[in-house]
């Protein structure tokens, strides 16, 4: 048997080649190429501005920078990370290239529409590094006021505000774009909850981009009005009110958060039943728990300001609120957990990225309960203790997840792999690192060290130290990860057709697709069954009755 599907019609890279048919492309798996590799380099871009901040604090007092320029390479971080990096990282780029072949249709809804929310995304992506051209940022990611009202900042704030404007049109296009495609080109047979439990996940992803966004676009409109006009909707010396930013800030953040959580869960429960040769535990559960924590996601911004000053009453109901979000996820945690259980274990190199995500999330979820409890909410707010969890549940989760999604899905969208050992020891590199960094912080911050300090007292040196170490464990996995991915575009052996045994449509695609996924109509088989998978050497999984039938015809 043939290493991949026999076509005789071209995979999506030999259709068309030339910059223009790249630049003028309609193929979904082309755009999230793009977006792929935009986002990658931005990963790197942000990465550094991390290393530095973490060298910086290797020890007290100035170490490599001032502390002004050191605010600016942790806006610069966070900027770079949460709005180029991890929000469109699962949906904008891996979402493009895999949902419409997860459907078995030939591409999204509205290829045109897609093809211009990636240029938004770049023209965001550009505006953001005209700000640090323009003399850099250092109110930190959120652009809080009354800080980012400053007029001596506003050759830097205004692109930068814009830029984010624009990046939000983007995520909102490719949201309406993806609900579209899931309720108009399922196939026939394909009902609700037979869809993957990746498909549920970008669903609820979408509903959030479409609803929360507009929020965010509205807000940093409204800071380029008072940068400009001087109105006073934000500024406390024109009669404005800083904590309304903060208001309508987190009430499109807190929903953001769950923008980069819930597809990295949807990816996670795909890698968990594929590499455990388990159907999922509790299918309906995990799809339901992901439209409530769409749901959910509007109703908690509150928990973010409880110092802010707001009523008493509003804290007791946004720190209950914020209890209520933990069951949803809960329930993904022990689903997952359930399906691990007796299972087939392959651990190659996205499962150990899916069971870095469990440990990972659930460390991040349970130190969130300490942040919706108000009596240490009160003590730890604005302590290092919540850069350790929110690293957790953004990167921890986030970041890892789009890791073991894009080593899943990249045999199948590039026709190569990578090499597994290479990819097992960052994947082992990316868990160690990344716990060494922050592990310390959640004790730094109980101990009441506060975060964004450029300088620190001697007694958090050693953590601090552990801190920057583990930093650089994490960033060198993460770079020699890019390396090695790319180049097995060159290097890399031929993919089969299904290397890892999945059973969703996907697989039944040639390796690499066509240019409409599919040459022939896909088989809708009976979502998350293995029963019918087996191993064929390097051909990868086969399904028993397709390997009968190519037995009989060499006979």
């Amino acid at each position: 048997m043939a290493s991949t599907t026999a076509t005789a019609e071209p995979n999506y890279f030999e259709v068309s080649k030339g910059f223009k048919s790249w630049a003028l492309t309609l193929d979904h798996k082309r755009i999230g190429l793009m977006y792929l590799f935009g986002i990658l380099v931005s990963l790197l871009v942000g990465g550094a501005f991390a290393l530095l901040v973490r060298i910086e604090l290797f020890s007290p007092g100035e170490t490599i920078t001032t502390a002004q320029t050191y605010n600016r390479f942790f806006t610069l971080h966070g900027a770079v990370m949460i709005f180029l990096v991890i929000i469109p990282g699962i949906p904008a780029a891996l979402g493009n290239i895999m949902l419409p072949i997860q459907l078995g249709a030939p591409d999204v809804a509205f290829p045109k529409l897609n093809l211009m929310s990636f240029y938004l995304w770049c023209t965001g992506a550009a505006l953001l590094v005209l700000s640090i051209i323009m003399g850099s940022i250092d109110t930190g990611w959120t652009f809080y006021t009354p800080y980012s009202l400053d007029p001596s900042k506003s050759a830097a704030i205004i692109p930068a505000v814009f830029g984010v404007f624009v990046l939000g049109f983007s995520s909102i296009f490719t949201g309406l774009n993806f609900l579209v495609t899931i309720h108009k080109f399922r196939p026939a047979g394909m009902g609700w909850f037979q869809m993957p439990l990746n498909l549920w996940a970008l669903y609820a992803t979408a509903l959030m981009q479409v609803l929360a966004t507009p929020v965010l676009g509205i807000t940093v409109l409204l800071l380029f009005v008072e940068h400009t006009l001087h109105i006073g909707i934000f500024d406390p010396t024109l009669g404005g009110d800083p904590v309304l930013f903060q208001h309508f800030f987190w009430f499109y953040s807190h929903p953001a958060v769950y923008i980069m959580i819930v597809p990295a869960m949807g990816v996670v429960s795909e890698l968990i039943t594929t590499f455990s040769r388990k159907p999922v535990f509790g299918y309906r559960f995990i799809a339901y728990s992901s439209v409530s924590l769409a749901l959910l996601a509007f109703l908690v911004w509150g928990h973010h300001m409880f110092v802010s000053g707001q009523s008493a009453l509003a804290n007791m109901v946004f720190s209950a609120l914020t209890f209520t979000v933990a069951i949803p996820s809960a329930i993904k945690v022990f689903n997952w957990t359930a399906t691990l259980y007796k299972g087939d274990i392959r651990l190659q190199t996205p499962m150990l990225y899916a069971l870095s995500f469990l440990i990972l999330f659930t460390i991040g979820g349970l130190t969130g309960l300490f942040l919706a409890i108000l009596a240490t909410d009160v003590h730890l707010h604005d302590t290092y203790f919540v850069v350790a969890h929110f690293h957790y549940v953004m990167m921890g989760s986030g970041l890892v997840a789009f890791l073991g999604a894009l080593h899943y899905w990249w045999p199948k969208f590039t026709g190569r792999m990578y090499p597994e050992r290479l990819g097992q020891t960052c994947a082992v590199g990316v868990f160690i690192g990344f716990n060494l960094t922050f592990l310390p912080q959640f004790i730094m911050g109980s101990r009441g060290m506060p975060r964004r300090y450029w300088d620190y007292d001697p007694e958090f040196t050693l953590f601090h130290r552990l801190s920057t170490i583990g930093a650089l464990i994490l960033g060198i996995s993460l770079f020699v990860t890019v390396v090695y991915l790319f180049a097995s575009l060159k290097l890399g052996r031929k993919a089969p057709q299904n290397p890892w045994g999945g059973s969703t449509m996907e697989w039944q695609a040639p390796t690499p697709p066509t240019l409409y996924n599919f040459p022939e109509p896909p088989v809708l088989h009976e979502l998350y069954d293995y029963s019918d998978l087996v191993e064929d050497g390097d051909n990868g999984w086969v399904r028993k009755s397709e390997q009968a039938k190519a037995k009989a015809k060499e006979s």
